[in-house]
């Protein structure tokens, strides 16, 4: 009876009686294709065209090997084939080079793997079709998935679906995210060293973007223990004296204070800063409260004109008339309100008070 072959690795089945004085021969080429089987490794490259893998009997034949690199650079979309009928086990590894074009093992007849590029995957034939074993797959394969350590995003990005949450240990959201389609903007979470503290900032591709803190129904903003608690305001406080037309930048301050006597009745010009206007930071239906305090001496001058981005405006003032003159030796304080109306329009109420 003459020999037979193993299905799967093609190894020479011989028997009782046959191949006499070859024995040892054979049995070594059956062992060095176990070794293939087991070890071996080949370097294929799938650069011009798809390839398919032979398996021949009793014959070193790539197909065998246990470890298929594949190299090259795709030309287009590519295709390693398995011969049909086998059973067996690969590691592959994609070590080509892709612009975008797709790579898979599969049977000659049947479905298989597109293999993720730049990485190492093991695989099985089942003789019909190659399949992806099941530790390698797609996280979504395991419903409850665990990490032994800290999870390295290696650069990259974690993308989670608009609606979707990050959820406590409990399985209660905590933090919960809405998607814009458009989105050109997002938060900046900032941690600090020690003696600093951490930021949460409005970043993005536009120059100038709104942080907003939004409550629930008529549920309030709260900073701190209360309602709004422990805040400050930034005060400039400069040896100047009032003169002139002065420029108070609501973005860098909300009180301005002259420690210096007036030397002459004064122009208050309400901006922004020296590059944005105070009508390109404020929303119509807004109002933005400023204090400018300017201190007297033995002849006292006044607020004799008031402008918002250069543009004169006729405030409201607090008894009804506009002030004529200041007070000596004392600290005159003026609070100016601006309500935005409209595009560049301002309503302004204004308060002229001595401090003595």
């Amino acid at each position: 009876m003459a020999s037979s072959y193993s299905t799967d690795l093609k190894l020479e089945l011989m028997v009782t009686g046959e191949n006499s004085g070859t024995w040892g021969d054979k049995t070594n080429t059956n062992l060095n294709l176990i070794q293939q089987a087991i070890a071996g490794y080949e370097a294929i490259d799938v650069a011009s065209a798809d390839v398919t893998l032979a398996m021949t009997n009793a014959t070193i034949s790539n197909a065998r090997n246990m470890v298929l690199n594949l190299t090259g650079t795709l030309a287009g979309t590519r295709v390693v084939n398995v011969p049909d009928g086998i059973e067996k086990t690969y590691i592959v590894a994609d070590n080509t080079t892709r612009s975008g074009n797709t790579l898979t093992i599969k049977t000659v007849s049947g479905t298989g793997v597109t293999i993720p590029e730049g990485k190492t995957i093991l695989v099985y034939s089942d003789g019909t079709n190659v399949n992806d074993v099941f530790f390698l797959k797609d996280v979504v394969e395991d419903t409850t998935p665990q990490l032994g350590g800290d999870l390295d995003a290696n650069g990259n990005n974690i993308l989670i679906d608009g609606g979707n949450s990050i959820n406590d240990e409990n399985d209660l959201e905590q933090i919960k995210f809405a998607t814009t389609a458009s989105a050109v903007n997002e938060f900046t979470v900032t941690n600090a060293a020690t003696g600093n503290a951490p930021e949460l900032s409005a970043t993005g591709d536009d120059t100038n973007i709104d942080l907003n803190v939004t409550p629930k129904g008529i549920g309030r903003v709260v900073l701190g223990a209360g309602a709004i608690q422990q805040t400050t305001e930034k005060a400039t406080v400069t040896a100047t004296a009032a003169s002139g037309t002065i420029n108070f930048d609501a973005t860098t301050q909300a009180v301005l204070y002259y420690t210096s006597n007036a030397s002459g009745n004064w122009t208050l010009n309400i901006r922004g800063d020296g590059t944005n206007s105070l009508n390109s930071i404020m929303d119509t239906g807004e109002s933005l409260t400023v204090v400018h305090l300017v201190t007297q001496g033995g002849t006292a001058y006044y607020n004799s004109a008031v402008q918002v981005d250069g543009s004169g405006v006729t405030p409201e003032w607090q008894g009804g008339d506009a002030p004529s003159a200041g007070n000596t030796n004392s600290v005159d304080v003026y609070t100016y309100t601006v309500i935005k109306t409209g595009d560049a329009a301002f309503t302004v109420f204004a308060a002229q008070t001595q401090f003595a």
